[in-house]
């Protein structure tokens, strides 16, 4: 009798190692076409970009003008248990022989042309891991990283090399209204190639909360380059935007301030930010004034915004990319519609001075137009021009821009 239980205990411990191993044997295999799944089932993705921009400057350097194309080549995985990657190439290319400009930084051309910041170059635009639930979104890589409409945190997108991060982000929705950021930046590939790229240990804190009359958002943003040396510059915002509606007339508004100090081996200082817009939406069009002041310490050093879309502020043609010592002043004036299928958009700034002097007190004026129009599903084409007229500083700048672009 004994022997009979012991072996119906052998048989059944057998029998349950059996059920663990197969079962195992099953969620590995669950697991593996999972996985497999998820890398072969994600989706591929093409973007060309084919663009002229000429450059007339009333200096001694000579007229630029290139064309380039731009191809970004992507990948983005299936997702397996809230994960997934995206790998994306970029490459840009002088078309036709084309390229009678200078890239400061990398050195090409150096002081012969007027600078068009498109070099050729070939590298890995973005790279990365995600994790995403119901409330969180996180990743981990080479990666694009805005913020609050660019102003402080953009990827200069206009650039055929565009902007991205080497970093850790995460997105979190605690409430249905709040969302809140943060990220941690090892290096900013900046617009000039990886020649150009910067080492950084840079945090960026930011949480906005929805209303019905707008949106609250409050940010701080550490940037410091990792050089060995104090270079800390830490700004720390807050601002509302939003739109009401007035009978068939849209109102639409925007109010900002912002506090700068800056801890360096060079100086130290404090400044501030302002912004001020309002305009109304009617009839098809658009039409917005804006006050913007990037503020200056006693005509030394002026607000700063390193990681900011510059190119779409303080007007086109690029004359304030870094805030002149004596800070910025720029009232804009803007309308947009729609013509034959596209979009137009004019644009007026007239830029003084935050701290006068007796030399430098008008910072000069500038016209922007564009018009861009999208072609089925696939194609869009653009023209832009921007003209500056210089008034204590800087020199007159004419520039043109002409491109068609596609995405597959």
């Amino acid at each position: 009798m004994k022997t009979t239980i012991k072996k119906m205990n052998k048989h059944a411990i057998n029998i349950a190692l059996a059920i663990v191993l197969v079962g195992s044997a099953t969620s590995q295999m669950a697991y593996a076409e999972g996985f497999t799944e998820a890398l072969t089932s994600g989706k591929g993705s093409v973007n060309l970009n084919l663009r002229y921009e000429s450059v007339d400057q009333d200096n001694a350097l000579e007229d630029a003008s290139a064309l380039t194309l731009r191809t970004l080549l992507a990948y983005d995985t299936g997702s397996y248990k809230g994960f997934s990657a995206k790998v994306e190439m970029e490459d840009t290319r002088i078309v036709l022989g084309q390229g009678d400009y200078t890239v400061g930084p990398t050195g090409y051309n150096l002081g012969l042309y007027s600078v068009i910041a498109d070099p050729e170059h070939t590298e890995l635009d973005q790279g990365y891991i995600q994790y995403k639930n119901a409330g969180l979104s996180a990743k981990l890589g080479r990666q694009v990283i805005t913020m609050d409409g660019h102003r402080f945190v953009g990827h200069v997108g206009w650039r055929q090399d565009r902007q991205t991060f080497d970093a850790l982000s995460a997105k979190y929705s605690a409430v249905k209204d709040l969302t809140l950021q943060y990220a941690y930046i090892t290096q900013r590939n900046r617009i000039f190639a990886q020649d150009a790229d910067l080492d950084s240990k840079d945090h960026l804190i930011n949480a906005s909360y929805k209303t019905s009359v707008g949106t609250l958002t409050g940010y701080g943003y550490l940037l410091e380059v990792d050089n060995n040396t104090d270079n800390a510059l830490d700004t720390f915002g807050i601002s509302f935007a939003g739109s009401t509606k007035a009978g068939d007339t849209k109102v639409l508004y925007r109010a900002e301030y912002a506090s700068q100090t800056s801890e360096s081996a060079v100086a130290d200082f404090d400044v501030y930010y302002l912004n001020f817009e309002a305009g109304v939406v009617f009839s098809g069009m658009t039409a917005k004034v804006g006050y913007e002041v990037l503020g200056s310490d006693n005509g030394a050093f002026g607000f700063s915004t390193p990681l900011a879309t510059l190119h779409k502020f303080n007007g086109w043609s690029d004359q304030f990319l870094g805030t002149p010592s004596q800070g910025l002043v720029d009232t804009s004036f803007m309308l947009a519609g729609k013509v034959l299928g596209g979009g137009w958009t004019a644009v007026y700034h007239k830029f003084d001075a935050d701290e006068a002097s007796e030399s430098v007190d008008d910072l000069g004026s500038e016209l922007n137009l564009s018009y861009v129009k999208k072609y089925a599903k696939y194609y869009t084409a653009g023209i832009k021009y921007a003209a500056y007229s210089a008034g204590d500083i800087k020199v007159d700048t004419d520039k043109v821009w002409i491109w068609v672009g596609a995405k597959f």
